[in-house]
């Protein structure tokens, strides 16, 4: 009990310090998912205790609910020839523990080098990379607490760039009841090396979730609350008049439905409201914010994929592969 207060306690303050931190930010892509599931319902999610590996980028607690000796891959196809993708290895450790590591990439491709002039120079690539240490606990038959360490590395061009970070979340999942409750403090750190003289925070993302499953339905529905620092409406794509509360409420919130007609299978429809904003401020009404997806869990081999838009030129797939070594 005394872990679990002193982990509420971190979460917590971690959450107030970042509050006077200011909009600038670097390794903005910690904060994209590559899971197929997690897409599926919104793009964020982390509350849901499945036998899935890619969900641990969002919240090391969920650990717990993998099976030992799991290896997991992610693809998916971002905008304009841009990819991202992620790995994993998940094993347990004793009757309470579980450790993984994993990576996630997004490769940006080839772009013109100019000069400040406009003079092409040639071609130049750009890349981001993470690397990440977790392990979670379970304190008792409810709780789990985690925590997740990870190296970043970005290179643009000529200029690059290394960071640290460390994630803190707890868990809480009643099997009975079929309900899940988690907090995250996700990108608690720093640069160690800046692009350039001036060195700029990390992405800081205190995160509140949930997943509660129908008792008498197939029905699981999922609610997630990001960004809980801020509220100003500087955060937010063409506020140039002072946005409502329920508009900054739900700028802040993803939704997301899974139908699970049996253990093995499962289709997700999910909505994401910032997204949706800024796709229609942009120009774009068409399924901005919806997503979607479907996957399938069977024995060793676990497969997810899904649809989401994140930019008015063209849809995003993803892809997610794990399988249970025994």
């Amino acid at each position: 009990m005394n872990v679990r207060y002193c982990l509420l306690i971190l979460l917590m303050s971690a959450g107030a310090g970042a509050r006077a931190q200011g909009s600038r930010s670097v390794f903005d892509f910690l904060n994209l998912s590559s899971s197929s599931h997690a897409n599926a319902l919104g793009g964020r999610n982390i509350s849901l205790v499945e036998n899935d590996a890619s969900l641990v980028f969002q919240n090391p607690a969920l650990l717990s609910s993998v099976d030992d000796n799991t290896v997991n891959f992610n693809f998916l196809s971002y905008m304009q020839g841009a990819k991202m993708g992620s790995a994993a290895f998940v094993k347990t450790a004793g009757t309470r523990g579980t450790w993984g590591v994993g990576t996630q990439f997004v490769g940006y491709g080839s772009m013109p080098e100019t000069t400040s002039a406009g003079q092409i120079l040639g071609d130049t690539k750009a890349l981001d990379m993470a690397f990440s240490g977790m392990y979670s606990y379970n304190l008792n038959d409810f709780w789990v607490g985690a925590v997740s360490a990870k190296v970043i590395y970005s290179k643009y061009g000529p200029y690059s760039s290394v960071g640290l970070a460390t994630d803190l979340s707890i868990n809480y999942f009643d099997e009975k009841k079929d309900f899940t409750m988690s907090l995250v403090a996700a990108n608690l750190g720093g640069q160690v090396k800046a692009f350039a003289d001036d060195h700029e925070r990390l992405p800081f993302n205190l995160q509140w979730g949930f997943t509660k499953g129908m008792a008498h339905a197939p029905l699981r529905f999922s609610v997630t609350l990001t960004d809980l620092t801020h509220w100003s409406k500087k955060y937010y794509y063409n506020a140039e008049k002072e946005p409502s509360f329920g508009r900054i409420l739900t700028n802040h919130l993803n939704i997301g439905v899974d139908i699970v007609p049996t253990d093995r299978f499962y289709v997700a429809v999910g909505y994401n409201f910032r997204r949706a904003y800024e796709l229609k401020a942009a120009g774009s009404s068409r399924f901005a914010g919806f997503t979607c997806g479907a996957g399938l869990n069977v024995k060793k081999f676990q497969l997810g994929l899904a649809y989401a838009k994140y930019h008015v030129s063209s849809p995003c797939f993803s892809v997610s592969l794990g399988y249970s070594i025994h």
